[in-house]
């Protein structure tokens, strides 16, 4: 019996070839499995963050959603309010062009907001939450503009109810811009919804 199961191991090996299949000995290695980003900071980032100001949060993007991160906008003390909205959208602006910090950078954040953007506060006719930017909001990318409006929209710049007026410099048409649910979901496919605004 023990010659027969000897004698059968070669019969056996030639069928498995002539089947397309090779023996091994050894599993096979495809490598490993692809790694998905965490989008998760185990605590405050405090490179990124200054010891006095007005604590506030920006969005980046992160996989393929906006996700909050903690900063902080230097607002002199007793500054008007009209003039305090100007500043803290400014510092807002200023804080999501720059690059995320490397802890940031290895959790998987990015930005896409370009630098150099400035903001204004109202013009003679316009609502008084009305933030001017320097550049029309439509010639953003996706995320950018998604960014921009979640951002903003939830800040001590507007009145903090998930919108703000938006619009580019002098007398440009203004539109009121939403942060969604599906904005901050899907912010490479789903465009802040806008309508238009008139002024006072």
């Amino acid at each position: 019996m023990t010659v027969r199961r000897l004698l059968a191991l070669p019969l056996l090996g030639a069928l498995l070839t002539g089947c397309g299949i090779r023996a091994t000995e050894v599993p096979t290695d495809f490598g490993a499995a692809p790694s998905r980003v965490a989008c998760s900071l185990a605590g405050p980032d405090v490179s990124t963050q200054s010891s006095q100001g007005v604590p506030v949060q920006v969005f980046l993007l992160c996989g393929s959603s906006l996700v909050t991160v903690d900063r902080t906008v230097r607002v002199p003390d007793g500054t008007p309010d009209a003039r305090r909205r100007v500043i803290v959208a400014q510092g807002l602006l200023d804080l999501l062009a720059a690059a995320p910090s490397a802890r940031e950078k290895a959790a998987g954040y990015a930005t896409y907001v370009p630098g150099g953007l400035s903001v204004s506060g109202p013009g003679p006719k316009d609502p008084e939450d009305t933030l001017r930017l320097s550049s029309a909001p439509n010639r953003l990318s996706a995320y950018a503009l998604a960014q921009l409006v979640c951002t903003l929209s939830d800040s001590a710049a507007t009145e903090g109810d998930g919108s703000v007026i938006l619009g580019a410099p002098g007398t440009a048409p203004l539109r009121r811009y939403d942060c969604t649910d599906d904005v901050r979901n899907r912010p490479a496919t789903t465009r802040p919804p806008s309508s238009g605004v008139t002024g006072t």
